[in-house]
């Protein structure tokens, strides 16, 4: 069943624990979000999965395989595909050939035409196929860039704060998006801090707090769990 497996995972940079003996397994097809307040270790733990950075002490496996010393290129080739918070399009090239030259590893003539119309359609941006990347709004690069990522036709799709920047609509529009792949079979890990979004998509939820495993759970559960709503507001709540 685990796609990821995160086995007593720590981080630390000088006499600082970012991360602090993690574990956490991200199942194959679900959507898992990994939540919690600023400065929990999130991003740092995303980049351990990814290969950005190597753990301290603990180990990483991806499909069985422990990959804790491979780097991010190595990881990419055996399935995982990543997009990182800012978006990182070629903005001088058109659309279009953002997604061919995602696509040119996997894919050539008819069949790569092919799935380009598919990507442009599912990332609503058929339309917009010869305008500059750069010329498109924030939400359009960030689906872009989702729409590069898909194009490798990974089992693991890795989100960080895919919605940053984007208004409530284009936030609901991503969920849909990534729910749709997510239905077609697609493993996503999602990192991110906006609830409404993390409830739209959020199968099961990890929490992080201060480097450290706080809470885990399905949504229903996390949501429901006060200690969670004290560290995101601070407070308790009154019942």
């Amino acid at each position: 069943m685990a796609l990821v497996d995160v086995k007593g995972v720590s981080k630390r940079f000088g006499g600082l624990a970012a991360v602090s003996d993690v574990d956490l397994t991200v199942n194959a097809g679900e959507v898992h979000c990994l939540i919690g307040p600023n400065g929990a270790g999130k991003s740092t733990l995303f980049k351990l999965i990814v290969g950005l950075y190597l753990p301290t002490t603990g180990s990483i496996f991806f499909d069985s395989v422990d990959i804790t010393a491979e780097r991010p290129y190595a990881r990419v080739q055996r399935g995982m595909s990543i997009k990182m918070q800012a978006p990182s399009v070629f903005k001088e090239l058109p659309v279009r050939q953002n997604i061919q030259i995602a696509l040119q590893e996997r894919l050539s003539g008819a069949e790569r035409m092919e799935e380009e119309e598919r990507l442009l359609a599912l990332l609503d941006l058929a339309d917009d196929g010869g305008k500059l990347a750069g010329a498109l709004s924030h939400g359009q690069q960030q689906w872009l860039e989702i729409g590069m990522a898909l194009a490798l036709q990974p089992q693991l799709l890795l989100l960080d704060e895919p919605t940053a920047g984007m208004s409530p609509e284009e936030t609901y529009k991503t969920g849909e998006l990534i729910k749709s792949f997510n239905a077609e079979g697609m493993t996503v890990l999602v990192v991110e801090h906006d609830m409404a979004f993390v409830r739209q998509v959020a199968q099961r939820i990890t929490v992080l707090h201060l480097g450290k495993i706080f809470a885990r759970g399905s949504l229903e559960a996390i949501l429901e769990d006060e200690k969670v709503a004290e560290i995101y507001l601070g407070k308790t709540h009154a019942h």
